[in-house]
């Protein structure tokens, strides 16, 4: 069966490279969200809500996976080609390769042309904290801590999940992440409602993020320092971001790129000041937007042949003992 998950995985990062996701197209993340918007208006109220956020997480992770599962069960049973093929389709809108890089170049192209007006609405498209006084820098550190944070939560998670258990655990990881970006935050709405779906979260991204915070380091040569001195500063600053998991991803790039990342942010007017990891040898400039795309691109690549090798080695392993 690991043959079958591995087939569906590289027709599904193809898919992701040639496609996409195109924002007509149905999509199963925009119907978890409606479940999630919906059992959070139900629930999210009165008392025992950390009770109640566990339950939507249940409810949510229950209802994916029972119909992924379902779905490909029937296919396998009908033909191994129509299994893989819907396995393959099912994990390629679990990945966001391809609009990920979308999104940083939506933001790139008006700080190119110096309309730092657009840059700051696009880049406000893609993260909670204000962009209206930004100025240039501070738009492309944003869009680089943006892309750096989602190669595994976009990419390599689904992956290495698909791996172990094929599209209907790849899809779950999704629905997991998805209740995190909408009800895990720390506020007065969500702190205890959200709670739940914020530490499964941390959980599940574990070993993804430091699998692909050390395949980046290894796949890439920093621009300003050795390998030696960029995995020094990986392993120093991971621990500086808010996320357990986040500032792995966030430490690799800033050490590749030779740049610092973190800092002031500032959320509805409220002030955050977040620990800086990196260096500051260069300057943010638009370019590492594109230095950043290109690190995605190819830890993508890199981290598909990883965990082929590791299903492959896993397939061998089953024969001889």
């Amino acid at each position: 069966m690991m043959e079958y998950h591995l087939i569906a995985i590289f027709i599904a990062v193809l898919i992701d490279f040639i496609i996409g996701d195109p924002p007509a197209w149905p999509h199963p993340v925009k119907w978890i969200g409606s479940g999630i918007s919906l059992l959070e208006k139900l629930l999210n109220k009165g008392i025992s809500r950390k009770s109640k956020g566990l339950i939507m997480v249940f409810l949510i992770i229950s209802v994916v996976f029972l119909v992924s599962f379902s779905l490909v069960w029937l296919c396998y049973l009908i033909h191994p080609v129509l299994g893989i093929a819907a396995e393959a389709i099912i994990i390629s809108t679990a990945i966001a390769q391809k609009g990920l890089k979308q999104a940083a170049l939506e933001v790139y192209q008006p700080l190119k042309n110096g309309n730092m007006v657009d840059a700051r609405l696009k880049l406000s498209y893609i993260v909670g904290r204000d962009t209206e006084n930004l100025n240039k820098e501070e738009v492309v550190r944003g869009t680089v801590e943006t892309v750096a944070e989602n190669i595994s939560d976009g990419v390599t998670a689904p992956l290495f999940w698909g791996l172990i258990g094929g599209a209907p655990i790849a899809i779950v990881y999704r629905a997991i992440n998805t209740c995190d970006s909408m009800v895990g935050y720390k506020n007065e709405k969500f702190q205890d409602f959200g709670w739940a779906a914020a530490r499964l979260d941390d959980l599940v991204n574990w070993i993804p993020s430091r699998l692909t915070a050390i395949m980046i380091m290894s796949g890439h040569k920093p621009a300003c320092m050795s390998r030696k001195q960029g995995f020094r500063i990986l392993f120093r600053d991971a621990k500086r971001h808010p996320s357990p998991n986040s500032g792995w991803l966030e430490a690799a790039i800033a050490s590749l790129l030779g740049v610092q990342l973190g800092g002031v942010n500032y959320y509805k007017g409220i002030i955050s000041n977040r620990q800086t990891m990196g260096e500051p040898i260069l300057r943010l400039n638009e370019e590492h937007i594109i230095k950043t795309n290109s690190i995605l691109t190819r830890t993508t690549i890199l981290f598909l042949l990883f965990i082929s090798m590791g299903g492959l080695l896993y397939e061998l392993a089953g024969t001889w003992f």
